[in-house]
């Protein structure tokens, strides 16, 4: 009968080995994909998403708009997303799920507002309503890049880091349980005092140095002899 009983310690220890390794692959996933998300929104941003040409008297002036000029809400976003990426793991419980929420919309917000500003024509117009000092001016040529799909693919990726930290966030480790961990195993850690030796002065300068009181030490050893 007690044979019997061995298999079930090892029947337990597969289902945590197998949730440890599937721990460890999202998280690695999801780092990679939120730092990697962010990087492709923030670079997608500062590129030019359209171009095209105003009319003025002297013939046509090319202008160009990037993607903080359409639109700053992606790269905003990007910023935010990076740093909800790190706060995913400063909390635990409820608030994990709070900002691994908070990092999914970050992702599907820079996806909207990218494919929205794939096609944008306000900022060119105003650019160009500057460059010839007339209100309605028209833009011609108008041509758009393939910097606004980049931050699309960036948003998705932030997307799938906050996807991934809802669904396995909370098997991932936390930093306030390590330093709560390390506060407390230094007290433990401490070592008790030696023992003063009056007869040795530099054990009561030791002591001294210590913040010890060695004429406690003392008295305790002369007083046993009397009694």
């Amino acid at each position: 009968m007690s044979a019997a009983a061995v298999p079930q310690p090892r029947a337990q220890s597969q289902p945590s080995a197998a949730t440890e390794r599937n721990s460890r692959r999202s998280l690695a996933l999801a780092l990679l994909s939120g730092a990697a998300g962010a990087a492709l929104v923030l670079l997608a941003t500062s590129r030019t998403w359209a171009e095209g040409t105003a009319a003025v008297a002297q013939g046509a002036l090319p202008q160009r708009a990037d993607g903080d000029d359409i639109t700053g809400l992606p790269g905003a976003l990007a910023v935010v997303g990076l740093a909800a990426l790190v706060a995913v793991f400063a909390v635990r419980r409820a608030g994990r799920v709070v900002v691994a929420g908070l990092l999914a919309l970050c992702g599907a917000g820079i996806a909207v507002s990218s494919v929205a500003g794939a096609s944008d024509t306000g900022a060119l117009e105003d650019k160009a309503s500057k460059a010839t000092g007339l209100a309605d001016s028209a833009i011609h040529d108008v041509a758009h890049t393939v910097w606004p799909w980049v931050a699309l693919v960036g948003g998705v990726l932030l997307l799938l880091a906050g996807l991934l930290a809802l669904g396995y966030g909370r098997h991932w480790p936390a930093m306030s349980a390590r330093y709560e961990r390390s506060g407390t195993d230094r007290p433990r850690a401490r070592r008790a005092a030696p023992a003063v030796d009056p007869d040795r002065p530099e054990d009561l300068w030791k002591a001294l140095d210590r913040g010890e009181d060695p004429t406690g030490a003392d008295r305790h050893r002369t007083d046993r002899p009397d009694a």
